[in-house]
């Protein structure tokens, strides 16, 4: 995992962009809330059937938002949907809701996420000049922490993402003895149903970055058409039916809510 206090080369931290508004947290509810469910331009994101989904979870610090460096930042990360080839989609903006402990502990004030086609893909946005300039000049100065993590979707269906859409993160380490590829079919089983019936649209996978994911195995994110409709799930018989068909084989998981807002019309 990376500490942005002790960057060594921005060419280790893959963050692309992040709208600046002030981080609502509510109090942790269910840990499993996003296990069984499935950023941007001003249009939907390209469907890309098996995307590479890369997630930077950001805590800024509080001078950094209270300042408008923050906007800043968000303003130069999201900027980078132009000027790094090989980028499907990008995002980034506040976390709308810490909804575990986990979450509570870790204390993201910000999420980047993007897609790619490939892993080279990613590999090659990592050293881009404009990606080491917006780290240095932007994202170093002004981040406590990062954690991130990636992985390939495996996921039967695309999970495009539109303005306006709410997405659910959640990041899980197994318990000894359970393989992640073991929880990767479980969960494709689970969201199978679950997914149907609440609507959204899912991306999961194992994580292949663990370096910088602070133990963390395994991603998913659901996409839903509104916040309205991710909330309107909480209690639906299916959704708890996966929850607790999941829930042995975890250690502890990570739950956090964002919204995908379009982007603005002022530029740096």
């Amino acid at each position: 995992m990376i500490c942005l206090r002790a960057i060594p080369s921005p060419r280790l931290l893959h963050l692309p962009h992040i709208a600046s508004s002030p981080l609502r947290r509510l109090r942790p509810s269910a840990v499993l809330r996003a296990a069984a469910m499935s950023s941007s331009p001003s249009v939907a994101a390209p469907t890309v059937a098996a995307p590479v989904e890369h997630i930077v979870l950001i805590k800024v610090r509080p001078e950094a938002a209270a300042s408008g460096a923050a906007a800043a930042m968000v303003s130069a990360l999201q900027a980078l949907s132009t000027l790094v080839p090989g980028v499907s989609y990008i995002h980034a903006g506040p976390v709308l809701r810490l909804r575990s402990p986990a979450a509570e502990a870790l204390g993201p004030t910000h999420l980047l996420h993007s897609r790619y086609a490939t892993k080279a893909d990613l590999a090659a946005y990592a050293p881009h000049p404009a990606h080491v300039a917006a780290v240095q000049a932007h994202v170093a100065p002004n981040a406590l922490d990062a954690t991130a993590v990636d992985w390939v979707n495996a996921a039967g269906a695309p999970s495009p993402v539109a303005p306006g859409a709410a997405v659910r993160l959640t990041l899980a380490k197994v318990k000894e003895g359970v393989e992640v590829g073991q929880l990767v079919e479980k969960v494709a089983a689970a969201t199978k149903d679950a997914g149907e019936a609440s609507g959204a649209k899912v991306s999961f996978g194992e994580n292949f970055s663990p370096a910088r994911a602070k133990g963390y195995q395994f991603g998913m994110v659901a996409v839903f058409g509104s916040v309205e409709e991710l909330d309107a799930v909480e209690g639906d018989g299916k959704v708890e039916e996966a929850k607790a068909a999941l829930r042995p084989m975890l250690d502890e998981v990570m739950v956090l809510d964002f919204v995908v807002d379009a982007p603005a019309a002022a530029s740096l």
